[in-house]
C-alpha cells in the first residue's frame, strides 16, 4: 500500500458526436460516439489506510453513500481483488450532475485508477474497464484514458486523435435523468452505422439533441444562442452544450457575452486524460514514495 494524501482529476469528458443505431432486447442501446476529454473537472483527494472501511465526503444532497459512484466503484475493486485496505476520500465537486459530461462515470474511474495504484492491487487497464463497465457504460473510456471512438454500448473502443480544439460548455439550469432520453418515444433508434473515417469526415451530429431540445426549452435557448458563434451540439443525453473555437480567444469572447443565468466554463480537448498524466507523475515519483506529495 502506499500512503499519503494523493490528488487525482476527475476529468469532464465531451460527446463530439452521438449516433443511436439500435437497441437491445435488454434495453441498452447501440451506439457510435466519439469521446474526448477536457482539461477541466472534479478533483479527488485519497488517502489509502490500513483499516477495511472507505470514507467519502462530503455527502451529496439525496446520494446514500452506497448509491455514489465513488463508493461502488471502490468496493467494486475491493471484492475484485479481495484487498483489505481502506480510502480517505473527499470529493471536491464542480462538474454538474445530470449535464452529460460524465461527472459520475468519470469519478467512478478515478477511483478504481487511483486506488489500484495506492492499493497496489496490480489490475491492468483491461481489467478495470471491466469492472468500470459494470457502473456504468461510460467508465472505461475515462479508465483507459485515451480519446476513443466508441461503439456496443459504449464499450468497444478505438483510441482516435481529433483535433485538441478550445470548448465553450455552458449548462442550462436543468438537470436531465439518462433514462428519459433513451425510453423516449420518438428517439432516433435507427441511423446507419458507418465506418469510422467516415463519421470523421461528415459534420458531427448527437442523435439525442432533437428529443432533448423538444423536452427542454432552456437547452434548445442556450444552443441556439451558441450556434450564432460557433459549430455547437449537445454532449451526450445531459443539459450541457458546447461550442467549438480554434483558439481560447474566440472562446472567451463568446463566453463574455453570455447570460449571467446559465454556468459555463472554457476548456480544452484532451486527447489523453489528465488522469493519465497524473498516474504517470505519481508512478515516476521517489520510487513510489509519495508521502510529502502536495498538489501541483
Amino acid at each position: 500500500m502506499i500512503t499519503g494524501q494523493t490528488h487525482w482529476p476527475s476529468p469532464a469528458k465531451l460527446n463530439l458526436f452521438l449516433y443511436i443505431t439500435g437497441q437491445r432486447e435488454s434495453g441498452y442501446h447501440d451506439l457510435q460516439t466519439l469521446f474526448q476529454f477536457v482539461d477541466y473537472g472534479d478533483t479527488l483527494t485519497i488517502a489509502a489506510t490500513s483499516c477495511d472501511e472507505v470514507l467519502l465526503s462530503p455527502a451529496i444532497a439525496g446520494v446514500s453513500v452506497e448509491d455514489n459512484l465513488i463508493y461502488k466503484a471502490a468496493m467494486a475493486l475491493k471484492n475484485a481483488t479481495g484487498c483489505d485496505f481502506g480510502a480517505d476520500i473527499h470529493l471536491e465537486k464542480i462538474l454538474p450532475m445530470g449535464g452529460g459530461i460524465g461527472g459520475g462515470s468519470s469519478n467512478a474511474a478515478t477511483t478504481l485508477v487511483a486506488l489500484n495504484y495506492l492499493w497496489q492491487t496490480g489490475l491492468t487497464d483491461d481489467e478495470l474497464a471491466d469492472i468500470g463497465l459494470q457502473l456504468g457504460a461510460d467508465v472505461p473510456v475515462f479508465v483507459r484514458g485515451f480519446a476513443a471512438f466508441a461503439e456496443g454500448v459504449g464499450e468497444k473502443l478505438t483510441p482516435v486523435s481529433p483535433e485538441e480544439k478550445w470548448y465553450l460548455v455552458v449548462r442550462p439550469n436543468v438537470s436531465i435523468a439518462t433514462a428519459d432520453i433513451f425510453t423516449h418515444p420518438n428517439l432516433t433508434r435507427n441511423t446507419p452505422k458507418r465506418p469510422l473515417a467516415s463519421l470523421l469526415s461528415e459534420p458531427y451530429v448527437n442523435d439525442c439533441e432533437k428529443i432533448v431540445r423538444m423536452l427542454y426549452p432552456e437547452v434548445d435557448k442556450q444552443l441556439s444562442w451558441l450556434l450564432q458563434y460557433a459549430p455547437s451540439r449537445l454532449t451526450g443525453t445531459g443539459s450541457c452544450v458546447f461550442a467549438e473555437f480554434n483558439s481560447k480567444f474566440d472562446a472567451d469572447a463568446a463566453l463574455a457575452e453570455l447570460s449571467d443565468d446559465v454556468s459555463a466554463f472554457i476548456a480544452q480537448g484532451r486527447n489523453l486524460s489528465p488522469l493519465k498524466t497524473r498516474l504517470a507523475d505519481y508512478q515516476s515519483a521517489n520510487n513510489h514514495s509519495i508521502k510529502n506529495w502536495t498538489q501541483p
